[in-house]
């Protein structure tokens, strides 16, 4: 009879998942039709379906093809790495709080980036394809350096530990990148700090293609390790009891997390809390399950995210405010809720 009710129990949380997962891909396209609807320039609904056939004007389809529709991509592929990197790590630390900007790897990233502008100034729009391999080598080098001062041979790696070491190396990353920022001419100046504040920058083709295959390759691996991010979660005493190899599983998966962020930030420039938002709400929606919870977190993020840019590029329109400001007037005040219902 027990066993009965779990799996009825089990049937409807599974039903109850996909149902989430569907209106949370409904949102999308939803919300995928309005933000192409929406900028300076006005597409009706009508026109916009009729640019997609090919029998829109000319004009139309700069409007869409290169201006709207590589941003509006791009802002969901950022939402849906650094979600799905923040549910890794959230997992992996079994802590609810972590996320890539909080803990610092989008700082590494960043810094990165800028080091890379700083000696080479004429670079801003040439190294397409090299940006998310330079902010993966600055992610990766503070994402070892962050572990390996959380971590305790005795007691593992301690989530509150992780934490406060995350926000003390991205202290410190922001301090050298305020240094280096003085002694950029102008133009990279005004670049670095756009970027910074987390402007969907790279707004074109080029930019998705530089971006897409870190994303369709990582985000299926990190599905594939579902259950294994189920099992870390259960604390390293008991992965370890189910015969997990629990560092090589765990370095595997930071090693994703941290592809995602550093590839995303480098595209999408220095967003936070999206990380920290995505798989919070869709845990809420759909369970601690990652078979659920990564398809999920995916979802909220890039929707998350194409709402932001969306609502930065109409709210004073012709400027714009930067979609990671957008992002943090949300994120700041939620992450203070979580942190102050973690204390109680």
């Amino acid at each position: 009879m027990q066993a009965l009710r779990s799996s009825v129990g089990e049937r409807r949380r599974s039903v109850r998942a996909v149902t989430v997962l569907s209106i949370f891909g409904i949102l999308l396209f939803l919300m995928l039709l309005i933000s192409m609807n929406t900028g300076f320039t006005r597409l009706a609904p009508i026109d916009v379906i009729k640019t997609l056939v090919g029998s829109g004007t000319a004009k139309q389809e700069l409007i869409l093809f290169e201006f709207r529709l590589p941003r509006i991509v791009i802002s969901v592929l950022v939402g849906a790495g650094l979600a799905v990197s923040g549910c890794i790590l959230q997992g992996i630390s079994r802590n609810p709080l972590a996320d890539p900007g909080i803990l610092g790897i989008n700082a590494g990233a960043g810094l990165m980036v800028v080091l890379f502008i700083s000696f080479y100034p004429t670079k801003a729009a040439a190294p397409v394809f090299l940006l998310p391999f330079l902010a993966l080598a600055g992610a990766g080098l503070t994402a070892v350096l962050i572990y390996s001062l959380a971590y305790r041979r005795n007691e593992g790696l301690s989530p509150t530990r992780m934490v406060l070491t995350g926000i003390a190396v991205a202290a410190g990353i922001s301090a050298a990148m305020i240094v280096l920022t003085l002694r950029l001419d102008p133009q990279s100046y005004q670049f670095v700090q756009v970027w910074l504040a987390g402007s969907i920058w790279g707004s074109n083709w080029k930019f998705v293609l530089a971006l897409l295959p870190w994303i369709i390759i990582l985000i299926p691996y990190v599905m594939y390790k579902a259950r294994v991010l189920n099992v870390l979660t259960l604390g390293d005493q008991t992965a370890t009891g189910l015969g997990t190899p629990l560092e090589k599983e765990r370095l595997g998966l930071i090693a994703a997390a941290v592809a995602l962020a550093g590839s995303c930030v480098a595209v999408g420039g220095g967003i936070g809390f999206v990380g920290l938002i995505g798989p919070h709400l869709a845990r809420g929606l759909v369970g601690p399950k990652h078979q659920y919870l990564v398809p999920a977190s995916a979802l909220a993020g890039g929707l998350l995210l194409i709402v932001a840019d969306t609502i930065g590029r109409v709210l004073i329109q012709p400027s714009e405010i930067p979609a990671g400001i957008v992002v943090a007037v949300i994120g700041a005040p939620y992450f203070l809720y979580l942190l102050a219902r973690a204390k109680a």
